[in-house]
C-alpha cells in the first residue's frame, strides 16, 4: 500500500517502520483511541522476508488475541507443533541414530510459523483500514526530540526531505534502531557474542513423509504428533539451527554460534558454507540432501545482541528490535514485540489523560533495563556451553519450559491484555525465578565445560529419545518441573561437585569449524 504524502504535517504520533512492532503499535492506538492522528513511515515499497518466523505461546496470545490475527494465522499461516531437538555425535550415522527431544502428541496451545512478510502486511492493512496514515517508501534522515513538546523528523520521500512534526514519536525500525543508534544510546552485549548465517530453501525432505517413513520406520513411529512443522532445532558444541517450514514449501534455515566456540568455514559461496556446516549433523544430510538455497535469500548478521540504555522518554519510547534484542533461541524477539507494544501504547494513553509523565518514563525505563539483563541472565548467559549435549539440554529445557509456561506464557491466558503490562522478570515474585534460572544455567555451563576437560561432552547424543506430553496452564504440569529439579539435583551429586568450588571462565575448547567468512555489508537503515 502506497500513499502521497499526508496533507497535514501535524499528527498525534509517528511510527517509524511499518513491520510488526510498528504496524501493531498504529493499530492498537487507533483501536484505543479512534481519534489519534497517526503516521506510519515505511521505508520499503514492500516488505521482504525476515527472520523471526517462529512464534511461542506469548507472541502468538498477542498476533491472535490482542492484534485479531487468529482466522489469518490458522488460514494462511502453519500451526507450530513445538519444538524439537536433534543431537549428534561420532556414533550417530543416520537420523534414527540421533537422540531426540521433543514432543510426543500434538501442541496444546496455539503458536505459529509465519511468513513474516505477508504478516507484516497484513498487519499494516489492518493499521490502516483502522484509520493510520502511511508514507511509503520513505526514509528516514533524522529526529529531533523536545522533552514534552513536538518531535521532528525529517523524512526524505523520493527528491525531496520534508519535516512532520508530532507529540510522540515510536522508534519500530528494527534491527537498525535509528534513535537509539542515533541518541548514542545503543550499546553491544559483549557477553554473548553470537553470529547467525540463514536462508530460505527448497527440496527439503518432509520429516513426515513416506520416504523417511520407509527408511526409518522405527524412528518414524516413535512420534505421533507431527516434527515437520515443529521448530526443529539440530544443536551441536556451541551452536544450534533452526528448521522452520513455511506456508507453501519454502523452509527457512539458519545457524546461530558462540564465536568463543565455533569458527565459520572459509571459501565457497555462503549459501555452500551453510549447507556444508548443516551437512556435519546426520539430519542436516538427510533433509538436505537434494535441497537448495534460494541464491537471492542468504544472510550473514554478527554480534546479535544488544540493547539501549534508553527505551523511552517524554514524546518517544523504543520498540522491538528498536530497542533490544538478545537472542533467537526460543524466537523471545516477537515476546519483547508485545511487552514493549502494549508499554509505550500505554505511556502515550497516559500522556493524553493529563498523567505525570516522566513518573511513568522512569518506571519504563528501570523495567526494560531490568527485563533485558536478568531474561539474559536467566536464559542466555553461557548456554551454548552446554548447547548439543543431550542430558544437559533435556534439563535445561524442561525447567526452561517449564518456568515460562507457568510463570510467564501463562498470563496472558488468564489476564488477557493485562498480562502484557509486566514485562518479564521485573516483578517481585518472578526474582525468585531469575535467580534459579541463572542458577541452573551456569551449573548446567560449568558441568559441560567438565564434561569436555573429561571427554565425556555429548556421550549421550546417540540413541536417545525423550519424547514427553508437553506443558499446560494447569497445576497437575508442574509435576514435570518438579522432577526436572530432582534430576538436576541428582546430577550435582552424581558429577556437578566436580565444580561446586572452581570458578572457570568461558571454555578454551578449540573450535569446531575453521574461520569465518568475510564482512558482509551492515543493514542499512
Amino acid at each position: 500500500m502506497n500513499s502521497s504524502a499526508p496533507a497535514s504535517s501535524d499528527y498525534d504520533v509517528i511510527i517509524i517502520g511499518g513491520a510488526l512492532a510498528g504496524a501493531a503499535s498504529a493499530l492498537l492506538l487507533r483501536r484505543q483511541d479512534p481519534t489519534i492522528r497517526v503516521l506510519v513511515i515505511e521505508k520499503s515499497n514492500a516488505f521482504g522476508r525476515r527472520v523471526g518466523e517462529a512464534t511461542v505461546e506469548v507472541s502468538a496470545y498477542f498476533l491472535g488475541r490482542i492484534l485479531g490475527l487468529t482466522s489469518y494465522l490458522n488460514e494462511a499461516h502453519l500451526v507450530k507443533q513445538g519444538m524439537r531437538f536433534w543431537f549428534f555425535n561420532d556414533n550417530t550415522a543416520t537420523v534414527e541414530d540421533c537422540s531426540e527431544i521433543g514432543g510426543r502428541y500434538l501442541a496444546r496451545v496455539p503458536a505459529y510459523q509465519i511468513d513474516r512478510s505477508t504478516v507484516d502486511q497484513e498487519l499494516l492493512d489492518r493499521a490502516c483500514a483502522a484509520g493510520a496514515e502511511l508514507l511509503r517508501p520513505a526514509s528516514v534522515q533524522g529526529i529531533a526530540l523536545q522533552n514534552g513538546g513536538a518531535q521532528t523528523v525529517a523524512v526524505r520521500v523520493g527528491e525531496s526531505t520534508r519535516k512532520i512534526t508530532a507529540r510522540w514519536v515510536i522508534d519500530a525500525s528494527g534491527v537498525a534502531a535509528l534513535l537509539s543508534r542515533q541518541e548514542g544510546w545503543w550499546q553491544p552485549n559483549t557477553q554473548h557474542p553470537t553470529t547467525a548465517v540463514w536462508s530460505r530453501w527448497r527440496g527439503v525432505k518432509d520429516w513426515d513423509g513416506y520416504e523417511l517413513a520407509k527408511k526409518f520406520p522405527m524412528w518414524s513411529q516413535a512420534c505421533h504428533g507431527i516434527r515437520g512443522t515443529a521448530t526443529n532445532h539440530l544443536v551441536g558444541s556451541g551452536w544450534w539451527a533452526w528448521i522452520i517450514p513455511l506456508k507453501g514449501g519454502d523452509v527457512s534455515i539458519g545457524v546461530v554460534f558462540d564465536q568463543r566456540l565455533v569458527q565459520w568455514p572459509e571459501g565457497g559461496s555462503l549459501g555452500q558454507r551453510l549447507k556444508d556446516f548443516l551437512c556435519q549433523h546426520p539430519v542436516g544430510r538427510e533433509l538436505l540432501a537434494d535441497a537448495q538455497w534460494i541464491e537471492s535469500d542468504v544472510h550473514w548478521r554478527k554480534n546479535l545482541p544488544y540493547s539501549s540504555t534508553t527505551y523511552a522518554g517524554d514524546g518517544f519510547a523504543l520498540v522491538g528490535d528498536a530497542g533490544a534484542f538478545i537472542d533467537p533461541f526460543y524466537s523471545p524477539g516477537m515476546d519483547w514485540v508485545a511487552f514493549t507494544t502494549v508499554a509505550a501504547i500505554e505511556l502515550i494513553a497516559a500522556q493524553r489523560r493529563d498523567e505525570a509523565v516522566q513518573p511513568l518514563v522512569d518506571s519504563y525505563n528501570r523495567s526494560f533495563t531490568r527485563s533485558y539483563s536478568r531474561w539474559f541472565e536467566a536464559v542466555y548467559k553461557d548456554k551454548y556451553e552446554y548447547m548439543g549435549d543431550f542430558d544437559l539440554m533435556r534439563l535445561g529445557f524442561l525447567l526452561d519450559l517449564g518456568l515460562y509456561y507457568l510463570g510467564v506464557a501463562s498470563q496472558p491466558f488468564k489476564r488477557g491484555y493485562e498480562g502484557f503490562l509486566e514485562p518479564i522478570f521485573t516483578t517481585k515474585p518472578s526474582v525468585p525465578f531469575y535467580k534459579l534460572m541463572s542458577l541452573y544455567g551456569r551449573r548446567f555451563a560449568a558441568m559441560a565445560r567438565s564434561r569436555r576437560h573429561r571427554g565425556c561432552w555429548g556421550k549421550r547424543n546417540a540413541g536417545q529419545r525423550f519424547l514427553f506430553g508437553g506443558y499446560t496452564f494447569s497445576r497437575s504440569s508442574s509435576r514435570h518441573l518438579m522432577k526436572a529439579l530432582a534430576h538436576w539435583m541428582l546430577l550435582e551429586l552424581r558429577e556437578g561437585w566436580r565444580t561446586w568450588f572452581i570458578s572457570e571462565p568461558v571454555s578454551t575448547a578449540q573450535p569446531t569449524v575453521a574461520s569465518a567468512p568475510p564482512a558482509i555489508e551492515p543493514v542499512k537503515a
